[in-house]
């Protein structure tokens, strides 16, 4: 288990992890930002000057969750992880990543009124003997206090709060320790699919509105927006497949086998393995069957229809450009048909 502590820079989050590590048996600290620490030695410069902030690299969310999996194989128990998590879809990629490999996580926010966090961030002494590091990290909290009010909308909804005002470090452990032990903070519902060990074949269904435009939806587990699809089964035919992930993820049951557009192979980029990726024609969602789309699981965020235009925006480089050649191919195939004088769905 993971007791992951979030909360706005200098809430107190690190200060409580060490006091909680002694109220929850067999429990270890686990501060990654030990892992920004070493990739800022281990990268090249021009790679980290291309972010603001290490949570903006893959590398480092993925060590966050690599290293967290290899502490727990070491020494079992459960990992007290002091990190302000502020952009949701980070939170998403690390907490489904964990799940993915049975690893469950508590998801805790320490709450802390703005005026009382911007006296402790004033009182902050990172180095005593460094002023010029101290004065650092203190602007960096407050540049920060924005977007941690920004993002309190999800983090509420989402996490267990602690209103750590009038709280000591101590007091603060106690109330997580107690919500751990009773029950009260639950397990966070994200999921991901357990991560490929060799090249996968995927199938992705393209659905369409009454006006073309093109259904996306939002994974928890992955950056950028996504087509209805997943993963084929072993034995499992592609086209079924698309039409099950359809039915899983979205509540909607095709009532017809959807027509192939596309057969794309992504290349290996590590820690990736890449595969086949498979594009279909779902047909048209008509204004009823739209307005019964839903979202049964806890793998999608939301769904939209976008335009092709709309969708550049959304998807990464790779799936848009997939969904450009479906479209291509699906216009051909329409036009096809017409000329054939048969009718098209």
């Amino acid at each position: 288990m993971v007791v992951w502590i979030n909360g706005a820079f200098s809430a107190g989050k690190t200060s409580a992890a060490r006091e909680l590590i002694d109220l929850i048996p067999n429990s270890t600290f686990y501060d990654p930002e030990l892992i920004g620490a070493g990739l800022r030695q281990l990268l090249p410069h021009k790679r980290l000057a291309e972010v603001d902030d290490y949570q903006d690299l893959p590398i480092w969310r993925r060590l966050v969750v690599d290293t967290a999996a290899a502490l727990l194989a070491e020494v079992g128990g459960s990992l007290v992880v002091p990190m302000t998590l502020l952009r949701q879809e980070y939170r998403d990629e690390i907490f489904g990543a964990l799940a993915s490999r049975r690893i469950p996580v508590c998801h805790v926010l320490l709450s802390t009124d703005e005026t009382i966090l911007r006296r402790r961030i004033a009182a902050r002494e990172e180095s005593p003997d460094d002023p010029e590091t101290s004065g650092r990290v203190r602007q960096w909290a407050f540049a920060h206090i924005e977007p941690y009010r920004a993002a309190l909308p999800w983090l509420t909804a989402d996490a267990y709060v602690v209103d750590a005002d009038e709280l000591t470090p101590a007091q603060t452990a106690s109330r997580i320790a107690d919500a751990v032990r009773t029950g009260a903070v639950g397990n966070c519902g994200i999921v991901q699919t357990p991560a490929p060990t060799a090249e996968t074949l995927a199938a992705g269904v393209l659905l369409f509105d009454d006006a073309d435009r093109v259904l996306l939806v939002d994974p928890t587990y992955k950056p950028g927006w996504e087509f209805p699809g997943g993963v084929v089964e072993s034995g499992e035919a592609p086209a079924h497949a698309g039409m099950r992930e359809v039915a899983e993820e979205i509540g909607i049951e095709l009532d017809r086998v959807p027509a192939l557009l596309v057969v794309d192979w992504e290349p290996p980029r590590p820690p990736a393995y890449g595969g086949l990726r498979l594009i279909f024609d779902g047909g048209r969602l008509d204004s009823a069957q739209a307005e019964r789309l839903l979202l049964p699981g806890a793998e999608l965020r939301g769904w939209r229809f976008v335009t092709e235009k709309e969708a550049a925006g959304l998807l990464p480089p790779n799936r848009f450009e997939r969904l450009r050649w479906a479209l291509r191919a699906r216009e051909r195939s329409v036009v096809l048909n017409l000329e054939a004088g048969v009718p098209v769905g």
